[in-house]
């Protein structure tokens, strides 16, 4: 029988002061009864940015391979693997649609390396709609940006 994976959710979020501008990010992740949260910053960032770094980072923390279940409000990060753009990205040299250099093309790499090693479930959660892991992981990422001010 095969080996089950610990099945973990990942909750993420990025928040930017301006965009660009200094931002932060915040992720909780939870394993059983276990919560762990996580945040960071950075001085001068885009709001794009964050949300893909919220989610690396999450990542990053895992251990071993995991069955991931990762909930963003970020169309943009999930999109871009539910709706193949990162595929398609990368089958055409890093280019986007318009032929321009797909911005963020550092993160993407890493979040594709993390994909070859979990098993994740993208999953698009309504942002700001009073999901108390999604707004806890936007209230991890101002603070963030506050305790750098």
């Amino acid at each position: 029988m095969a080996d089950l994976k610990p099945q973990v959710t990942l909750y993420t979020d990025g928040a930017c002061s301006g965009n660009p501008g200094p931002g932060g990010w915040g992720a909780v992740l939870i394993y059983g009864k276990h919560e762990k949260e996580l945040s960071g910053f950075e001085a001068d960032t885009t709001n794009q940015r964050m949300e893909l770094c919220a989610a690396i980072r999450g990542l990053d923390s895992l251990k071993k391979p995991c069955q991931v279940r990762l909930c963003s409000d970020s169309a943009y990060l999930i999109n871009a693997f539910t709706q193949g753009w990162i595929l398609n990205w990368q089958k055409n040299g890093w280019l986007n649609a318009k032929k321009e250099p797909v911005r963020n093309e550092d993160l993407w790499r890493q979040l594709m390396a993390h994909a070859r090693i979990h098993q994740i479930e993208w999953i698009k959660v309504k942002g700001h709609s009073s999901n108390p892991l999604n707004d806890r992981c936007d209230a991890l990422a101002r603070a963030a940006i506050e305790a750098q001010r």
